[in-house]
């Protein structure tokens, strides 16, 4: 579980970064996380499905045209279920606490946890990031926690404005998001993963994983907007195709 640890360090180190110094981050250095979230997103994405091809040309090709139906079919899936309505939704509820907030209201800390939670919780990065740290990249390898340290950078810089709105409560987030994508790890560690390796389906999972994360780095660039929850079908999509396709 180093991503969920991660995920939530990060939480904590920008929440007290942010409560000891009050002071927005200026354009230049905003801009400068931006370039590098974008690129190290971009970066593992493509490292991940880079190390879930592999064999012949002819098997490269079959592979990739699999992780692209996924996407396709994931995609409509995702939509049919509406998943990225109901991530939207809950952005905002959670948007509706930061706005309502007052500096004395009694329901401060409370209102401060469960927005962020919300927020860090819901977010397809972490549901894809938990999953893909209970996956191993390579053959005895550990977790590819790579995503969730991503996105703990990007929380991280987050709860510099979240504490300064919500106070302390900010940084008790870092609980539920643990449990949240420590749950998803474990399960994918002590059931996902064995019965995928079993049955030679694991580096289709990893594929996919990896061109989501990639359209992560096309959203912080803003080179388009994209419906990332609707993507997360894919990853169940890519082993029911690979299995047909045998």
């Amino acid at each position: 579980m180093t991503g969920a640890i991660l995920n939530a360090a990060g939480i904590i180190i920008g929440g007290f970064i942010g409560l000891v110094r009050p002071t927005p981050l200026s354009p230049q250095t905003q801009n400068f996380f931006k370039l590098m979230l974008g690129a190290s997103t971009l970066l593992f994405g493509l490292r991940l499905t880079w190390f879930s091809l592999g064999g012949t040309v002819g098997g490269t090709l079959k592979q990739l045209t699999i992780a692209l139906f996924a996407l396709m079919l994931g995609n409509l899936l995702g939509k049919l279920l509406r998943l990225q309505r109901a991530s939207n939704r809950l952005g905002q509820y959670a948007r509706r606490l930061i706005e309502t907030n007052r500096p004395h209201d009694p329901h401060r800390f409370s209102n401060g946890l469960n927005a962020c939670a919300i927020l860090f919780c819901a977010a397809p990065l972490g549901i894809l990031g938990a999953v893909q740290d209970g996956l191993p990249s390579v053959a005895g390898a550990a977790g590819y926690y790579q995503i969730l340290a991503v996105k703990a950078v990007m929380d991280g810089l987050a709860m510099l404005g979240f504490v300064a709105l919500f106070g302390g409560g900010a940084i008790v987030a870092a609980l539920p998001v643990f449990v949240f994508q420590g749950t998803i790890t474990l399960a994918c560690q002590v059931y996902l993963e064995p019965f995928l390796r079993a049955h030679g389906l694991l580096d289709s999972v990893n594929a996919v994983g990896g061109l989501v994360v990639c359209t992560v780095g096309v959203v912080i660039f803003e080179i388009r907007r994209v419906d990332l929850a609707d993507y997360l079908p894919a990853l169940a999509v890519a082993p029911l195709l690979t299995w047909l396709w045998k």
